[in-house]
């Protein structure tokens, strides 16, 4: 039996993959709200194509860690990251963690399908215009982080990992506000406009790091 699992919070976008993913020939859509039950889904079912979303609830970037954690125990089931998120520098990292395939939410469902068909078949995927930019992301320099502190460097290293402010104070033991402060200090030094511009930076650390 084809078999596959989508990983989304949104009632909509699970409703569109169903109906694509069963156009496609797939008898079975199996559906999960959280990384954790999609993980859970995944031990007893085991399906034979995996779509995740990388923003899960206000989770951060909690589909990177679902995938680790996967690869940890499974190299070949192949699995294909529908993202809101339509940066290069997180497509690398999904696709540098073990993920398949990548595509963006606004990519439409005929590219979603071409996207779904050649991953099924554990072939890469990844977009024209965005493997050109992801191509391009080595030429890039680093931001300068030389006068950053050892507690910045922390929180800089788990905004990376794809962890949201809570995770991030539990983690380290110290308060939401420690953390929320810390990050717009970083955000300063690194010339940051926006929380997202500062995971971008993160996680570009963790890439070229």
């Amino acid at each position: 039996m084809s078999r596959v699992l989508v990983i989304d919070d949104h009632p909509i976008v699970l409703q569109g993959c169903r109906s694509v993913l069963l156009e496609a020939g797939f008898a079975e859509v199996l559906e999960a709200a959280t990384p954790l039950a999609g993980y859970q889904l995944y031990r007893r079912r085991r399906p034979n194509l995996i779509v995740v979303d990388l923003a899960i609830r206000g989770e951060g970037l909690a589909g990177l860690s679902f995938i680790r954690r996967l690869r940890r125990h499974d190299e070949s089931t192949p699995v294909l990251v529908l993202s809101m998120h339509g940066d290069p520098i997180i497509a690398r990292r999904a696709l540098n963690v073990g993920a398949t395939g990548f595509v963006p939410k606004d990519a439409g469902p005929k590219t979603f399908l071409e996207a779904v068909e050649k991953v099924r078949r554990n072939q890469p995927y990844i977009g024209h215009d965005m493997a050109v930019q992801v191509a391009l992301l080595g030429s890039r320099s680093r931001k300068d982080e030389t006068d950053l502190t050892a507690r910045e460097l922390q929180i800089l290293a788990l905004l990376g990992e794809g962890k949201a402010y809570a995770q991030i104070a539990d983690d380290l033991g110290v308060s939401y506000k420690t953390v929320a402060n810390t990050c717009s200090t970083l955000k300063d030094k690194l010339k940051a406009t926006t929380l997202q511009d500062l995971v971008r930076i993160a996680v570009m650390r963790r890439v070229h790091g």
